[in-house]
């Protein structure tokens, strides 16, 4: 197999984005433009990626953080040849070059492959597409026996040319041997005074290299972003194209549209997932696990035969098998919950682990905390382990009831079996199968008047 290096073409401004993020940074489905192309060219295992930056300065490769990448300072920027030109110095004489573009985000990699496989031979492959409004594009221009001539860019082109529909996508794999010697025999003689990577194909024809082309299997594919409006165009069909493949891996999705993952999800067998749904960073659903309307998951293992009730919140947690969390759970990162744990309605855990067959279902925050097997925590129920400038952990052992409202103060411990009264407040550590309690008495007092409100003036 030849040589393969990839350049991928990342220095561009983005005036039409109104922003002060470099446009390659702007996310689609949670990652950055440039992300999703690099994670394409990686999947055809090249033996270099070098990517040429230049608006927003080192905020590119800083924003990547990718050593194995080689990085390429554009400055100034003059037209795709010029960047190239600049990535010349880590390409070899032999092999192949394929140029990528960093908002161009959703190009396949089996569309790339088979534009790498038309060039093994010592072609100029192109990736062209049939647009109904080629506008703003450079046009292929072919020869009468349907041979490719030449790549005119709209504003040099000719009314009779601008009026060609095939458009070149910008995406090409150029034989190494013929590269180095057609840059440097590249000139800025056009209206933009920049120089074009698309002259190198007349050049090709000149010197009886074959020039071909393939077309991708989506139009989508080739779509850059150069707006919000086509960004935003061009998330609803990666998601789109997101929901499609779980459907077609066996999840049940209530609605295919109202759906969103912002990252990685991966699902085991009969996972079910109601609408409104939002799946960012990597998120594992095993086997049986259903998911409700409107919740969020960021960074979250679920296993086998859990639920997640409707609005709930869960973060770089993990959850066991068979456990029941929400509606209106927020978990937090640090969590771990054992097999058949329950977290109810408004319910609230941050950095803790919870056994087994716990519960805690209703108004509560537990933080910090390390909770035993077959514990019941009562409603309104708070760990408070925070003084203002320290945390503290609270520790619960395992078969111990706390009463509603009950607030234990860390550092403290629970012991086993202990039962705690409702509306109490535990500041010591708790003797082991023992009812404790701290109540003030109950006082009625005689006589008393509810204050009124003072009439106001006039009334």
């Amino acid at each position: 197999m030849p040589t393969l290096h990839i350049v991928i073409l990342a220095a561009g401004l983005g005036k039409r984005m109104h922003s002060a993020l470099p446009k390659v940074l702007h996310r689609l489905a949670g990652k950055p433009l440039l992300g999703h192309v690099l994670d394409t060219a990686r999947a055809l295992s090249p033996d270099r990626i070098c990517v040429v930056y230049g608006h927003g300065g080192e905020a590119v490769p800083r924003a990547m953080g990718d050593d194995s990448l080689t990085w390429v300072l554009q400055s100034p920027q003059l037209g795709t040849g010029h960047a190239v030109m600049q990535a010349l110095p880590h390409l070899d004489t032999t092999g192949m070059t394929m140029v990528l573009y960093g908002d161009v985000p959703l190009t396949g990699a089996e569309t790339l492959g088979r534009l790498f496989r038309m060039a093994e031979s010592g072609k100029l492959a192109l990736l062209t597409v049939d647009l109904a409004d080629p506008s703003g594009y450079g046009r292929i221009v072919r020869n009468g026996d349907g041979s490719i001539a030449a790549i005119i860019e709209e504003k040099d082109a000719g009314p009779s040319q601008r009026a060609i529909r095939e458009i070149n996508t910008g995406i090409m794999a150029i034989p190494n041997a013929h590269l180095h010697g057609w840059l440097h025999r590249l000139e800025n003689n056009n209206a933009q005074k920049e120089y074009y990577l698309t002259d190198i194909v007349a050049m090709a024809v000149e010197d009886g290299v074959a020039v071909e082309a393939i077309q991708p299997g989506h139009e989508w594919e080739v779509a850059g972003v150069n707006s919000k409006v086509q960004l935003a165009a061009l998330e609803r069909i990666c998601q789109h194209e997101g929901a499609r493949k779980l459907l077609e891996q066996g999840v049940t999705l209530a609605d295919a549209q109202r759906i969103d993952v912002r990252g990685w999800l991966d699902c085991g067998s009969d996972v079910e997932i109601d609408v409104g749904c939002i799946f960012e960073g990597r998120v594992r659903l095993g086997d049986g696990v259903k998911v409700g309307a409107y919740s969020v998951l960021k960074d979250v293992s679920v296993e086998a035969g859990s639920a997640i009730a409707p609005f709930s919140l869960i973060e770089s947690a993990a959850i066991g098998e068979n456990c029941r969390i929400g509606p209106y759970a927020r978990i937090r990162p640090g969590t771990r919950l054992d097999s058949g744990v329950h977290i109810g309605n408004f319910v609230e855990v941050k950095n803790s682990t919870i056994a087994a067959a716990s519960k805690a279902n209703h108004l509560s925050y537990i933080g910090d905390s390390v909770v035993g097997r077959n514990v019941n925590i009562g409603a309104g129920t708070i760990t408070c382990n925070y003084d203002g400038a320290n945390k503290y952990q609270t520790i619960i052992e395992d078969d111990v009831f706390v009463g509603s409202d009950t607030q234990l103060v860390a550092p403290v411990r629970v012991t086993q079996g202990s039962t705690i009264g409702a509306g109490s407040t535990i500041t010591r550590d708790t003797p082991p199968e023992t009812l404790t309690l701290s109540r003030v008495k109950q006082t009625s007092i005689d006589g008393w008047k509810r204050p009124v409100k003072k009439p106001r003036d006039g009334q």
